[in-house]
């Protein structure tokens, strides 16, 4: 087929000079698949993206796997892009490294990292676009919302369990939140504890913006 075009580039530094204008041309749609926030592990990558994503005519969509949630400072960054218009959605299904579509006419997928970088494939091959997009969009149908996800993305907790985590969302003092539970200062004190190992967290403040997350008033 004519205007094909399929090639290959070593590392970051490769992609962001032989593809990063591919990135700022982006006009209608943006597309982003990956398993993690990992893949661009250098700055100007994510700077190359960043910039254009800021721009409020273009449809961007993150696809993620759970994986992506593992850290409190992704977390963060997920609701700060999706603040700034990204709609973005977790998927239990497996999903790879990264894969990228621009306006349906140009696709981007990362390799394994090796020591010489990550390797990257462009592509402008229509057939493979449009396969590889109906791929993302069965999955996108079937994927949660990030703030659903995370609202269900906690173990059962008991009354108790709530309320304390409400607590902790709301910034009272332990003294202060022991008194409103009506509970002994080292007995709340032992059930945030408890509480934060259950969660997974490893601070009260991550615990708190959980709180957040499932909606508890604070």
């Amino acid at each position: 087929m004519r205007n094909e075009q399929v090639f290959s580039v070593q590392g970051d530094a490769e992609l962001v000079a032989r593809a990063g204008h591919l990135f700022a041309s982006a006009r209608t749609e943006f597309l982003c698949a990956a398993r993690d926030l990992n893949t661009w592990s250098q700055p100007e990558p994510r700077a190359a993206i960043g910039h254009r994503m800021r721009a409020t005519d273009l449809i961007s969509r993150k696809l993620l796997s759970p994986v992506a949630l593992a850290d409190e400072d992704d977390r963060a960054h997920l609701r700060l892009v999706q603040s700034l218009g990204a709609l973005v959605r977790i998927s239990g299904s497996r999903l790879p490294h990264e894969t990228i579509l621009i306006d349906r006419r140009v696709m981007i997928l990362a390799g394994q990292e090796t020591p010489n970088g990550r390797e990257y494939t462009v592509t402008t091959s229509q057939t493979l676009i449009d396969g590889v997009h109906s791929l993302f969009e069965a999955i996108w149908d079937t994927a949660a919302d990030l703030d659903t996800y995370l609202r269900g993305d906690i173990p059962d907790l008991d009354p108790d369990g709530r309320l304390i985590l409400q607590a902790l969302g709301s910034g009272l003092t332990d003294a202060s939140a022991a008194k409103r539970l009506g509970v002994s200062l080292r007995t709340y004190r032992r059930r945030v504890a408890d509480l934060m190992v259950k969660l997974d967290a490893d601070s009260r403040f991550q615990a708190g913006l959980r709180a957040g997350e499932l909606g508890l008033p604070r």
